[in-house]
């Protein structure tokens, strides 16, 4: 059974877990949170193993996800939203990190991931950001063990830009919350079911 979950509280449950994303981004507000739970295999898979079981592609995006992205990179060439955010508002959430968190890293900081830049790659907390004239955005991937099984969250923070940004957001939530993050946590129990939910033997 697909159990998938959204709302305020969903994010008083995130905001209580011990990620560093907290701490990192106190001031930026989470705009939503999601989360899907996946069956138990065994005690000990870390969003690191999940990642390189599926050979990093953990969050590639479906054929409707990729679709509604080719469409908005599209626009964005057209009205040059996607250029350089101004020099006030460009500063990377990456400049916040201590030199432990550098060090924990386990990809190097700034390597690009698809469409967003790496801030930080734990062993089950990834941060990743895009920075450009509509928002400054940040996406939150954390894996938890949990009494029944595991759960995977998947959080969204935003820093205004400016005054565009609570448009933008107004105008692509529909589709955010309707098709993008729906297909994508989907995504991601397949490939749990595939990679990871089958004993060892």
């Amino acid at each position: 059974m697909l159990t998938m979950k959204y709302g305020q509280c969903l994010g008083r449950e995130f905001g209580a877990l011990p990620l560093r994303v907290h701490g990192l981004l106190a001031d930026v507000p989470l705009h939503d949170v999601w989360a899907i739970d996946l069956p138990w295999p065994r005690a000990g898979i870390t969003l690191d193993e999940f990642r390189r079981a599926t050979r990093g592609q953990l969050c590639k995006p479906p054929p409707v996800v990729r679709a509604l992205v080719d469409v908005r990179l599209l626009v964005g060439r057209l009205l040059g939203w996607d250029g350089p955010a101004s020099e006030a508002t460009s500063t990377t959430f990456a400049e916040r990190l201590t030199p432990e968190d550098r060090a924990r890293s386990l990809d190097p900081v700034g390597q690009r991931d698809g469409l967003f830049r790496i801030v930080y790659r734990f062993e089950n907390e990834q941060l990743d950001e895009v920075i450009n004239r509509t928002a400054h955005a940040a996406a939150l991937s954390a894996l938890v063990e949990t009494a029944g099984g595991y759960r995977f969250y998947l959080s969204v923070y935003v820093r205004n830009v400016g005054p565009v940004t609570p448009l933008y957001m107004t105008l692509i939530d529909p589709f955010r919350k309707l098709l993008v993050y729906p297909s994508l946590l989907r995504g991601i129990r397949s490939k749990w079911n595939r990679a990871m939910a089958k004993p060892d033997t």
